[in-house]
């Protein structure tokens, strides 16, 4: 029997424009062939920072701003990883543990596919559970759709208990 006072879920959305004198980084992965990068406070990675504020909401705890806030010059240039790895022991500080993550990323560039399992791996390493990547285009509507960003959106399953299903 399911417990559901010992599940939560969190959505989590993210968004950032590209720009050239910035290197590309998402979902954790470094792409130094794309001409252009997520511009952002960190390193602008909308996959991990959709991951981030799913777990936050699942918390209670708001989202990137509130925590790792555009003032706070620690966090200028982090790794999207890296704020992905602080979220998730907040999480764990309050309790929870993390069953799976799943992030949607929203744009035509770069192609994830071939580099899915890597992205995948990289980003459940900082969650510390399994995180599935996918993909899509807008087919060429709004921002994503014409190249002028990327954004992501993210779920998140915690749990208190060791086995979520009783």
């Amino acid at each position: 029997m399911i417990d559901a006072s010992q599940l939560r879920t969190g959505i989590g959305m993210d968004a950032h424009r590209l720009d050239e004198h910035v290197p590309m980084r998402l979902a954790g992965l470094d792409f130094p062939e794309e001409p252009r990068g997520l511009v952002g406070h960190s390193d602008g990675d909308v996959a991990a920072h959709a991951i981030c504020d799913a777990m936050l909401s699942a918390t209670g705890r708001g989202d990137v701003g509130a925590v790792f806030g555009v003032d706070n010059p620690w966090w200028a240039d982090a790794s999207g990883v890296s704020l992905l790895s602080h979220t998730a022991e907040l999480v764990r500080q309050e309790g929870w543990r993390v069953v799976n993550a799943a992030v949607t990323v929203i744009g035509n560039r770069p192609r994830l596919a071939p580099r899915r399992a890597e992205a995948e791996a990289v980003l459940a390493s900082a969650v510390g559970a399994p995180v599935s990547v996918a993909a899509t285009t807008t087919d060429g509507l709004g921002f994503t759709g014409q190249g002028q960003g990327i954004a992501a959106i993210a779920t998140v399953l915690l749990t208190r208990g060791s086995d979520p299903l009783g």
